[in-house]
């Protein structure tokens, strides 16, 4: 005797891979794998239908093999090695974060709302209020931020690092490399040839600073008026307004939310008097949070402390990355398109700084986009140098190397674990073959 299996309506199957069938035979349930396409959807059986195909007849219903995996049985595979982090052309506006579609499709929207009077609909942070449950991440990146700049300025005591005197590039090692790829200036005379020179933690943390605004909702920076705001880094200014509570730098807290119809602001609780930063004689708050003179102000550690030293720098650059990679999620950043200015806030300022690409027919006005976590806080790739005390790295030899970040590099030569996700850009597992051998590599 044959019962019918009612067939649930989220078994759905697409024909183009084998199924498994069940039915019931008296009070026995069968399961068998059909090699034969069923058509798309639900495919139900019948005694009439497909006698000459099957041995059983009845009732059944297929569902697909594919939804039946177990997700979490899927091992996560580490790719073996990646391509090297692409350089982007100067002469060329960046890529939108974004997809330009998308952006256009929010402005017609707010626009059809501000046609109708509607007000902008705002969640915060876009409402001018502080996010509660980033207030933590806030504290652990600032934190984080402290100890990077305090590891990295004593490890640059014992690692050596050098510097181009005539374009950004940095190495790593007990000597400049070899590797012609120079594009600063009079670079021709010098055939490409890097002019090193000693390095400082500003040429491996790569300061990005952006202006410190009390009320990021209220009156933008002008031209005019821009020496009356000071500089800081973007990483600080971010967690700043994010919730951060620096008192050498005050920032405006908002208790009711600002409204917007479109691009217009019509109620941001009126302008307020902007409090100025000020420091104190004794204040190391700021001191701190700042990379300059950093290696002066803190001493060469001893010897035992250099690997402790350097696997906390390692966690605390991860702190950082994944801490602003968060509060970008929800705080609003901008970057120039043209050049390397950020600005923390939900519109850009208006100081003609961009000396960039085409900054003529824009009056030296930035070209205001969204900003990445890279553009905030710059990895700064660097050669990976398996040998520091070795021969220097050369130009024809340049495809079997690889490269990390420059925090990366310093902190692996000072005795730090190597993160697993950095180990494919640096293509440990290559071995790199001596001159002659080098033209017999495909």
């Amino acid at each position: 005797m044959f019962h019918t299996l009612p067939a649930p309506s989220s078994m759905i199957w697409n024909a183009s891979r084998s199924c498994s069938c069940m039915g019931l035979i008296g009070n026995k349930k069968l399961l068998f794998s059909v090699r034969r396409p069923c058509n798309r959807g639900l495919k139900i059986l019948n005694k009439q239908q497909q006698l000459s195909s099957w041995a059983v007849t009845g009732t059944f219903f297929c569902s697909n093999n594919r939804h039946r995996r177990n997700s979490s049985s899927v091992k996560k595979q580490v790719p073996q090695n990646v391509d090297l982090p692409q350089v982007l052309p100067k002469k060329k506006k960046k890529p939108y974060p974004i997809p330009l579609k998308k952006i256009q499709q929010a402005a017609r929207m707010d626009k059809k709302l501000a046609q109708m009077g509607i007000e902008k609909p705002l969640e915060p942070p876009k409402n001018g209020l502080l996010v509660p449950e980033l207030i933590p991440v806030v504290h652990e990146v600032l934190d984080a931020w402290k100890l990077l700049i305090k590891g990295l300025a004593q490890l640059l005591h014992v690692i050596p690092v050098y510097a181009c005197s005539d374009c950004s590039e940095v190495h790593v090692a007990e000597a400049g490399h070899n590797i012609q790829d120079c594009l600063g200036t009079a670079n021709a005379k010098r055939r490409s040839f890097h002019s090193w020179v000693r390095g400082s933690i500003n040429d491996v943390l790569i300061p990005i600073e952006s202006y410190h605004m009390y009320d990021p909702f209220g009156w933008r920076i002008k031209h005019e008026t821009r020496f009356d705001y000071d500089r800081i880094p973007a990483v600080v200014e971010l967690c700043i307004q994010a919730g951060a509570d620096i008192p050498e730098y005050p920032s405006r807290r908002r208790t009711k939310p600002i409204r917007m119809i479109g691009k217009k602001v019509i109620d941001r609780g009126g302008f307020v008097e902007e409090l100025r930063p000020w420091k104190s004689a004794d204040s190391t708050t700021v001191v701190d949070l700042d990379t300059h003179e950093a290696s002066r102000r803190l001493p060469p550690p001893a010897l035992s402390e250099v690997p402790r030293i350097s696997q906390e720098t390692v966690e605390a650059y991860e702190t950082v990355r994944s801490g602003v990679r968060k509060l970008m999620r929800k705080y609003t950043v901008k970057a120039c398109g043209y050049c390397s200015e950020v600005h923390v806030g939900p519109w850009g300022h208006n100081a003609k700084l961009c000396g960039e690409f085409k900054h003529q027919w824009r009056d030296g006005k930035h070209g205001w986009q969204d900003a990445t976590p890279d553009e905030v806080f710059p990895p700064n790739y660097v050669w990976h140098v398996r040998d520091p005390k070795g021969p220097p790295l050369k130009s024809s030899l340049k495809k079997f190397y690889g490269k990390a970040p420059a925090v990366i590099e310093v902190c692996m030569q000072a005795g730090a674990r190597i993160p697993d996700k950095y180990k494919p850009m640096m293509r440990l597992d290559i071995i790199v073959p001596e001159d002659e051998e080098a033209r017999l590599v495909a």
